[in-house]
């Protein structure tokens, strides 16, 4: 029913920037709620930030202040600005979208930050 695409994940110096997006795409009238999580090498999945179809914003206590969560909703995309980046943010980072009881996936996009 919904599709997720994710791009921007790239190296990174600590300290720098990058910015992600997710297009979604399908049959579907509104995503109600867009999020990113991430996985870091041997860890399990976990949430980094979302974002309500009103704007509402909720974020993890290690990215708050660094990451901002936005969302265009005339184009179905949600972003992640990720400032002053530390090592321990190297993770594959997934794209997720609520739509009624139902949650979507992306296939994820790696972001590494060297230090």
């Amino acid at each position: 029913q919904v599709q997720l695409v994710e791009s921007g994940g790239d190296l990174a110096q600590a300290g720098g920037s990058l910015r992600l997006s997710c297009a979604a795409s399908g049959s579907f009238t509104r995503i109600n709620t867009m999020g990113w999580y991430r996985q870091a090498p041997g860890k399990q999945r976990e949430l980094v930030a979302v974002i309500s179809s009103g704007g509402y914003t909720n974020y993890a206590d290690d990215v708050k202040g660094r990451f901002t969560i936005s969302r265009d909703n005339a184009k179905n995309t949600v972003y992640l600005q990720m400032n002053s980046l530390k090592p321990e943010d190297t993770a594959v980072y997934y794209c997720n979208a609520g739509v009624g009881p139902f949650g979507y996936w992306g296939k994820g996009t790696l972001v590494t930050v060297s230090s």
